[in-house]
């Protein structure tokens, strides 16, 4: 990942890099590594405390200096398991919500009703002004389907909805 690549980078010095992270919404998507400790000391600990804090969709690097003093694999585990306690406890956690693009075409007298519309359904949303008005909305899975029933009712099916295909990569 190019992130704790960033990370070993800054911290070059750093005798260790150690890193967990998960991703996807109930982190089922997870890994672990210990970057030279004894195996499962540092990696595994880490990810523990992500589990335990319930958070998805992060990664955590703890960097360690060895200071000399050898603290064996059950110091390993407790030191990375309580930075990684402290750390998550200076964390700000926010809620992820997934979203699916939707293009709406509409003319400029419908803009005050679509606008409306975005504030009540819409996580974020971008506009564009041409011959016409687009927005590209970026609606709750959820409200999807709702959102642009409202689109077509309010406008008198003047406006229209059309799901944004996903670009690969």
């Amino acid at each position: 990942m190019l992130y704790i690549d960033d990370i070993r980078k800054e911290f070059y010095d750093a005798t260790h890099n150690c890193f967990a992270y998960r991703l996807g919404a109930q982190g089922l998507n997870f890994r672990t590594a210990d970057d030279g400790e004894p195996n499962g000391s540092a990696g595994k600990p880490i990810l523990f405390e992500l589990q335990k804090a319930d958070v998805s969709d992060v990664v955590m690097v703890v960097t360690r200096y060895y200071g000399g003093t050898k603290l064996g694999v059950g110091g390993l585990a407790r030191a990375y398991s309580g930075a990684a306690e402290e750390a998550l406890k200076l964390c700000t956690k926010l809620d992820v919500i997934q979203t699916k693009s939707l293009r709406v075409f509409c003319v400029y007298e419908d803009v005050n009703i679509i606008k409306r519309l975005l504030h009540q359904y819409a996580a974020r949303y971008e506009e564009t002004y041409g011959d016409a008005v687009e927005f590209v909305a970026h609606v709750p899975l959820s409200k999807g389907e709702e959102f642009s029933r409202a689109v077509t009712e309010m406008t008198s099916a003047r406006a229209g909805v059309v799901q944004v295909l996903e670009e690969l990569p």
